[in-house]
């Protein structure tokens, strides 16, 4: 087994499934019917491709585990996303700031895997790209109406764009699963995306009249290592919601 390739692809997929599953609490929730619709289109999008990822790894594995086993039947310590989208909802535009940063991060990430040395990675990456700049174009459009909304939705997004913020180092912060993936052709430097991730984070900030956080509030140590299976509690609230009836019922079949 390609352990180093096999845990690569565990963090792809566990940070689309986790972030799908925070999503998909919104469902029924939104703030308007529109709204309500489109979260729920990402919230599948990403579960889609989780489920490419989770059912790559398993093939790497050999092991007989499949992306149901993948995601049903491991503990909060084993699974490899990134602590950003394991963050509670909050109010709307906690929501919205913390998939904009992750979207735009996203959107350069799969730019670089589309040309994997990894036949199979490269055509993931190339059918997630075509969703993700839709999410890219709509987390983007959102920030802005909040932004540059009435004081209240305002001043909600700065403080939503402040607390995530904190967050966002990890997402740049390479290991020797990175360093080997970049070095095979198959993943890529994480810090090469850093410059623009941030400048285009900027220009949709300024255009929502928001302020761009001081950089050094991203790189606090205590607040990554989610990718390496260290997480907040929070994941595992999630976790026991998102696995009970697997768990309850295993082997149970529809």
């Amino acid at each position: 087994m390609d352990k180093t390739l096999f845990e690569y692809l565990l963090r792809l997929g566990d940070t689309a499934l986790i972030l799908s599953q925070r999503l998909s609490a919104w469902t029924g929730h939104g703030p308007v019917l529109e709204e309500d619709l489109a979260l729920t289109n990402t919230a599948l999008d990403l579960l889609g491709q989780a489920r490419l990822w989770l059912t790559l790894a398993g093939e790497v594995e050999g092991a007989g585990r499949d992306e149901d086993a993948l995601a049903y039947l491991r503990d909060a310590h084993q699974f490899h996303n990134a602590l950003l989208v394991e963050r509670p909802n909050g109010n709307y535009a906690d929501t919205m700031a913390r998939q904009f940063l992750f979207d735009v991060w996203h959107y350069f990430l799969l730019q670089k895997l589309e040309k994997s040395a990894d036949e199979r990675v490269a055509a993931i990456a190339a059918k997630a790209l075509k969703e993700v700049t839709y999410h890219v174009r709509r987390s983007s459009d959102l920030v802005v109406r909040l932004g540059d909304g009435t004081a209240e939705s305002h001043a909600k997004m700065q403080a939503a764009i402040d607390e995530a913020w904190r967050y966002t180092g990890e997402l740049f912060a390479d290991d020797a699963v990175d360093q080997d993936m970049a070095a095979r052709g198959i993943g890529c430097e994480l810090a090469a995306l850093r410059a623009p991730w941030l400048r285009h984070v900027r220009e949709v900030l300024e255009e929502a009249t928001l302020a761009v956080p001081d950089e050094a509030a991203a790189d606090l140590p205590a607040l990554r290592g989610g990718r390496q299976g260290r997480h907040t509690e929070e994941l595992g609230y999630l976790l026991a919601e998102m696995q009970f009836l697997p768990r309850a019922y295993p082997g149970a079949k529809w």
